[in-house]
């Protein structure tokens, strides 16, 4: 379940340049000795991180397959090939687009297929767990489409579907977003292609975060009910840092042209052949198990933070992804941040849906991909909550936190 052979720093860097050779094993030595608990971070394997440095990334190739705007392509065309194929087994689609350079550009070239610039949009509130670009007024998708926010239950922080059903109606919305970035429990597919289809919606799901959990196994799919997916490679999926997008046959045109030429010119090759590579690796046994064990990961963390005393929204959660609320323990979130990070653990904070509250965001993708399991979890949610309740002296935490770091590597050898 953990990734195997450690990717060796080349001797060329570090004689051309020793100060970035300097760097990056700085890097590989903090990632190595503190927990990873990004909910957006992952290990990618070292075929991955190969792929990344190969000779791909001096390639430019503007276009498609077979349609490309330079010369020299019959190679990288036979990569993406490759890389678009195994998407689709992967998730079931008709079409995939592996160009978008993040999970953002992704949702911006679904937005561009699909929508005019003014289209109402109806998606989760970013106070909810909704994402920058569902919406925020800094980003593109608040500055260019009217967009309306649904939000959670107050009690349960489950998804009010009422309030969807009907704000959908009485905005009639030219498309509705499903997804979010800190909504720690799996959506409702069906009943928002019901909505959709309703009102006449286009029915766009926000996969970043649970797409590697679908293609494990471990998360119900989106790719039957959305009109368009859109995902990132990392996370949970464990590939590069990238996105793409999931549709079917009637929208593919539309969504490769909302892609290239509209919103991106040539495409990162070396990064294409490393999400091919991440995709055949989702596509093995040992990765439903990883897929499966992260959920497990997930829960066993929950409780005990629960068992601290900390506030976990919902109750629990479905996926990887945890939020938590650390005020009972007399700390704010960005000040539980900057504790946890002092002592060695890297998380995020969220908004919290009460209280215009800051909370904590927490995801056990990475420690799992080190091999970590529920008995680790347990260990791990005693030391975050004595931590923050000044149980832990911040030099022994530390110490901790190394030796349990040292005790899984990323990248054994």
């Amino acid at each position: 379940m953990s990734v195997i052979h450690a990717p060796v720093a080349a001797d060329v860097l570090r004689r051309q340049d020793p100060e970035l050779a300097e760097i990056l094993l700085g890097e590989a030595q903090r990632q190595a000795s503190t927990l990873q608990l990004s909910a957006a971070e992952n290990f990618a394997s070292p075929a991955v991180l190969a792929a990344l440095g190969s000779p791909l990334a001096n390639k430019y190739a503007e276009g498609y397959p077979g349609a490309r705007h330079h010369g020299g392509c019959e190679i990288v065309d036979v990569a993406e090939r490759v890389a678009v194929d195994r998407a689709k087994a992967l998730f079931g689609a008709e079409h995939a687009n592996v160009q978008s350079h993040s999970g953002s550009s992704a949702v911006l070239a679904a937005y561009a297929a699909l929508l005019q610039p003014g289209d109402t949009v109806l998606a989760l509130g970013l106070p909810y767990g909704g994402h920058l670009t569902h919406g925020s007024p800094a980003n593109f998708s608040g500055r260019w489409f009217d967009f309306v926010p649904y939000g959670v239950d107050a009690e349960t922080g489950i998804v009010d579907y009422a309030q969807v059903r009907t704000l959908a109606r009485g905005h009639r919305p030219k498309a509705i977003v499903c997804g979010s970035i800190a909504y720690p429990r799996h959506l409702d597919h069906a009943f928002f292609r019901e909505v959709a289809d309703e009102v006449g919606a286009y029915l766009i799901a926000d996969a970043a975060h649970p797409i590697g959990l679908v293609a494990g196994g471990a998360a119900p799919s989106p790719v039957p009910y959305a009109d368009v997916v859109c995902a990132t490679t990392h996370k949970v999926l464990r590939g590069p840092r990238g996105g793409m997008l999931l549709c079917g046959n009637e929208l593919a045109e539309r969504v490769d042209r909302a892609v290239f030429p509209f919103t991106q010119g040539g495409a990162q090759m070396h990064t294409i052949a490393a999400k091919a590579v991440a995709f055949g690796e989702a596509a093995t046994p040992a990765f439903t198990a990883y897929a499966h064990q992260v959920v497990a990961n997930a829960r066993v963390l929950a409780a005990g933070l629960e068992r601290e005393g900390l506030v976990v929204t919902t109750g629990g959660t479905d996926t990887h992804l945890i939020t938590a609320d650390p005020a009972p323990l007399g700390v704010e979130g960005r000040d539980a941040r900057g504790r946890l990070a002092a002592a060695g653990v890297h998380l995020e904070c969220c908004a919290l849906p009460h209280a215009h509250a800051r909370g904590l965001r927490l995801g056990t993708a990475a420690l799992t991909t080190q091999g970590m399991r529920e008995q680790e979890m347990a260990g791990v949610a005693a030391l975050l909550g004595g931590v923050l309740r000044g149980r832990v002296e911040g030099r022994r935490a530390r110490e901790e936190v190394r030796e349990l770091a040292t005790a899984f590597p990323p990248y054994p050898g």
